[in-house]
C-alpha cells in the first residue's frame, strides 16, 4: 500500500480532533485507505522539529531501497553517526519514520505533503 502523509499547521487541537475522526470514519464506511496526518501547532514548532537536516534524512530514508541501518544513513548524508542517530530519534517519535523488527529504519511513506497557509490578521 502506498501510504501518504500530510503535515498540517493548526494550533486547535479540538478542530484536528474532529477532523481525524470523521476521515477515520469515512475510511471505516469506504474500507479505503484515507492517508495520515501529522499536525503542528505553530510554524515554530514545525520548523523546530522539521529541521533542514531531518529533511534530508527523511529524504534519503525516502531514497533508499529498504530499511537501512543508522549508520549506512550517516554514511549516505556525509555527517556524524550520533548526530543523525539523535535526529532519526526525533523523527521516529513524530511518526516520520519507522524502525523494523531488525532494527533498521525506513521512511513508510511514498509521498509527503505540507499543507501550509497564511491569512491576514
Amino acid at each position: 500500500m502506498r501510504r501518504v502523509l500530510t503535515i498540517t499547521l493548526s494550533s486547535d487541537w479540538k478542530a484536528n480532533l474532529e477532523k481525524a475522526a470523521a476521515t477515520m470514519q469515512r475510511g471505516i464506511t469506504s474500507g479505503k485507505y484515507q492517508g495520515e496526518v501529522l499536525n503542528f501547532e505553530s510554524p515554530a514548532v514545525l520548523f523546530g522539529k522539521l529541521t533542514e537536516r531531518r529533511w534530508n534524512l527523511v529524504r534519503e530514508l525516502q531514497r533508499a531501497d529498504g530499511a537501512i541501518g543508522v549508520r549506512e544513513v550517516a554514511r549516505r548524508v556525509e555527517r556524524d553517526v550520533r548526530r543523525v542517530h539523535d535526529d532519526l530519534m526525533v523523527l521516529l517519535e513524530l511518526g516520520l519514520i519507522e524502525r523494523t523488527d531488525d532494527e533498521l529504519i525506513t521512511c513508510p511513506f511514498s509521498d509527503i505533503h505540507v499543507d501550509m497557509h497564511m491569512r491576514a490578521a
